[in-house]
């Protein structure tokens, strides 16, 4: 079984609020940490889950930077899309054309996460993995929300239409503005990867490709941060009274 670690204090108690199956057990420094490493006590004793008290070297050799406790899991198993749709009646839907930065993976899953999103799906080629860094980066997010990986993402968009889902291509020099469309449709949110943008044949499949102005001297935004003005946008239209 392949073990995945995480040694920041914030990622290890949101997996452990959601109880994952996946937790193999924790590991708490023998010396005197942080405050919050009693939530993290607390929370494995309430889940049955086994915890270890070691000395902070051996801590230090499995996962360097730990913030004094680590948690070993196994690999997150990613989700059938059918999975995802079946608990979303109005899907709200995130798909990464080629995202390769586990950095940015990660920041994209947590605002995903937190604007209400249902899943993301990922190609199987060129794409980051949902890797203890990205866990680490989504603060926990990766373990709430589905993750589903296809072979060819064109294709998943045409079945994916076929059942009334709209997308919505995140893209520089657009002409039409990220707020422009009724994100209360169900709706795919794609984006680019951090160099190349969207493939060709992604983008032709989008309904329509829109961007956030840039009013500074800098003529890019990061993938992460343009993820999330448009996340925010499906929540806040969503959120408004009928």
């Amino acid at each position: 079984m392949k073990v995945e670690t995480i040694g920041r204090l914030n990622p290890i108690i949101e997996t452990l609020r959601g109880a994952s199956g996946r937790v193999h057990k924790v590991l708490i420094q023998e010396e005197r940490g942080p405050h919050k490493i009693a939530e993290v006590i607390q929370l494995a004793k309430e889940r049955g889950l086994p915890y270890h008290f070691v000395p902070r070297r051996k801590l230090d050799l499995m996962c360097p930077g730990h913030q004094g406790a680590v948690l070993l899991l196994a690999a997150k198993e990613f989700s059938p899309v059918e999975d995802i749709l079946a608990g979303a009646p109005k899907p709200f839907l995130v798909l990464l054309d080629e995202i390769e930065d586990p950095q940015n993976l990660g920041a994209i899953v947590r605002s995903a996460e937190c604007a209400g999103a249902h899943g993301i799906i990922l190609p199987e080629r060129r794409s980051a993995g949902v890797t203890d860094t990205v866990i680490e980066v989504s603060a926990g997010a990766a373990e709430h929300l589905k993750i589903a990986r296809v072979t060819n993402l064109a294709r998943t968009m045409d079945e994916l239409k076929q059942k009334g889902l709209w997308f919505v291509g995140a893209e520089g020099g657009q002409k039409g503005l990220w707020y422009e469309f009724d994100y209360t449709v169900p709706v795919g949110i794609v984006l680019g990867s951090e160099g190349r943008g969207l493939r060709r044949l992604v983008r032709e499949k989008c309904d329509q490709v829109l961007s956030i102005p840039l009013l500074g001297r800098v003529n890019s935004l990061n993938v992460a941060a343009a993820a999330a003005v448009f996340f925010f946008e499906v929540a806040r239209q969503r959120l408004r009274p009928a």
